[in-house]
C-alpha cells in the first residue's frame, strides 16, 4: 500500500470515528432534560423498601428478568416508566426519590409508592405508603434541591418547564378503598359519580401545586381495567375470564374526570396536560392478544389460588416459564411484555383514543 493511499485510510478511519462518537452523543442525549415520575406499586421502584409496609416487592421473584434483580418493583422486568424512560432516550432508568442524589435530581425521580392513593387512607391496611400527596411534598422537596444547585428559580423554572412529568394515580382508590368495604366505608357513602367527583377534586388541588412548582408537561396516566385484574377475576368473576363491569364501569367515570382535568389545566399558562388511555389501549390488547404477542390475560405468571390471583407473587415461588406471553405478572400487576407494549403506546400513540390531547413523543417537543 503506497503511503498516500494508507493516509487516506486513515483519514476515513478517523472520519468514521468521529462520525460513530457524534451519533453515541447523539443517542445519548434525552429528548429531555429530566423526568419526574408520581404513581403506584405501577411504577414504583424501590421508595417502599424502606418503609414498614406489606407493599414491598423487593424478593424473587420479582425482578427475575430485570438485570439488577428484586429491586421493588413490581413486575419480572420494566415497569412501563422505566420502558418510557429508554424510548426518551435516558440512559439510566429514573432513580428512587428515597436513594436520589441531588445531582441526580437534575435529571428526575421517582416517587411512586406502592398501596399509593389520591386519598391520605387508601391502602392503609397494607401499611406504610407514600399517598399523592406526600409523593407531591416530596417533589417540592426535590425543587428545593433543585433551586439550590442552578442557583435560582428562574434557572430552576426554565429547568422545570422542559421535563416530562407522568401521573398514575387512582387505582389503588377503587381496589383499595371504593371496593372494600371490609376495610372502608367509601363505598356506601358515595355513588361512583360521587366517588369520582371527590377523587378528581383532590388530584387536581395537588397538580396545581405541581404546577406552581414548575411542572409544565404533564402526562395524566388513566386507571387501566382493574375489573379485568386475576385478582378481581378471582373474586367476583362468576367464571374466571369474564371482567368485572361494576369495577370496570366505576373507573370509566374517574377517566372520564381525568379528560376534563386535562383541558382545564391546558388553560393555564404554559401548560402542556395530556391524558394516556391506558384503559383503552388494554382494552385493545385483551380483544386480540395473539396480534400483541400474548396468550394467557386473565392469570398471574406468579401467584396462589384462582386465577393465580387470590394470594400475590410468594417469596422464592417459581413463576411460569412462558412470561412473555402472560398480560398480568401477579395478581394486579402486568409482565414486563405488557408493560413494554403499553409504554410503547403511551410515547407514540397507536390509534387516536389512546391520548389526547397529545403522546409522549409530541409532549417532549413542545
Amino acid at each position: 500500500m503506497g503511503r498516500r493511499a494508507y493516509a487516506w485510510q486513515v483519514v476515513v478511519v478517523a472520519a468514521m470515528a468521529v462520525l460513530g462518537a457524534a451519533a453515541t452523543m447523539v443517542r445519548a442525549a434525552p429528548q429531555v432534560p429530566c423526568y419526574f415520575i408520581f404513581g403506584d406499586s405501577l411504577v414504583d421502584n424501590g421508595n417502599n423498601n424502606f418503609i414498614v409496609s406489606m407493599a414491598r416487592a423487593n424478593y424473587p421473584p420479582y425482578g427475575i428478568d430485570f438485570a439488577g434483580g428484586p429491586t421493588g418493583r413490581f413486575s419480572n422486568g420494566l415497569t412501563t416508566v422505566d420502558a418510557i424512560a429508554k424510548l426518551l432516550g435516558f440512559d439510566d432508568f429514573v432513580p428512587p426519590f428515597s436513594g436520589a442524589s441531588s445531582q441526580q435530581l437534575l435529571r428526575g425521580a421517582n416517587f411512586a409508592s406502592a398501596a399509593a392513593g389520591i386519598r391520605e387512607e387508601t391502602g392503609q391496611q397494607l401499611g406504610g405508603r407514600i399517598s399523592f400527596s406526600g409523593q407531591v411534598q416530596n417533589y417540592q422537596s426535590a425543587v428545593q434541591e433543585v433551586i439550590s444547585i442552578l442557583g435560582d428559580k428562574d434557572s430552576a423554572a426554565t429547568h422545570l418547564s422542559r421535563c416530562i412529568f407522568t401521573v398514575g394515580m387512582g387505582s389503588n382508590d377503587y381496589l383499595n378503598n371504593y371496593f372494600m368495604p371490609a376495610f372502608y366505608s367509601t363505598g356506601s357513602r358515595y355513588t361512583p359519580e360521587q366517588y369520582a367527583d371527590a377523587l378528581a377534586q383532590d388530584y387536581s388541588r395537588l397538580l396545581q401545586v405541581m404546577y406552581r412548582y414548575g411542572a409544565r408537561k404533564v402526562a395524566l396516566i388513566g386507571v387501566g381495567q382493574v375489573g379485568c385484574s386475576p385478582n378481581e377475576l378471582a373474586q367476583r368473576s362468576a367464571n374466571g375470564v369474564t371482567c368485572v363491569e361494576q369495577i370496570n364501569h366505576a373507573v370509566r367515570i374517574f377517566n372520564q374526570r381525568l379528560v376534563g382535568m386535562v383541558d382545564r389545566f391546558n388553560k393555564l399558562p404554559g401548560a402542556h396536560f395530556t391524558y394516556i388511555n391506558i384503559y383503552g389501549i388494554f382494552d385493545d390488547i385483551l380483544k386480540s392478544p395473539g396480534a400483541h404477542g400474548l396468550k394467557v390475560t386473565n392469570a398471574g405468571c406468579c401467584g396462589v389460588g384462582r386465577n393465580n390471583g387470590q394470594v400475590t407473587c410468594l417469596p422464592f415461588q417459581m413463576p411460569c416459564a412462558n412470561r412473555h406471553q402472560y398480560l398480568f405478572w401477579d395478581a394486579f400487576h402486568p409482565t414486563e411484555a405488557a408493560n413494554i407494549l403499553v409504554a410503547q403506546r403511551t410515547y407514540s400513540a397507536k390509534l387516536a383514543s389512546d391520548v389526547h390531547p397529545v403522546d409522549l413523543r409530541t409532549l417532549a417537543r413542545l
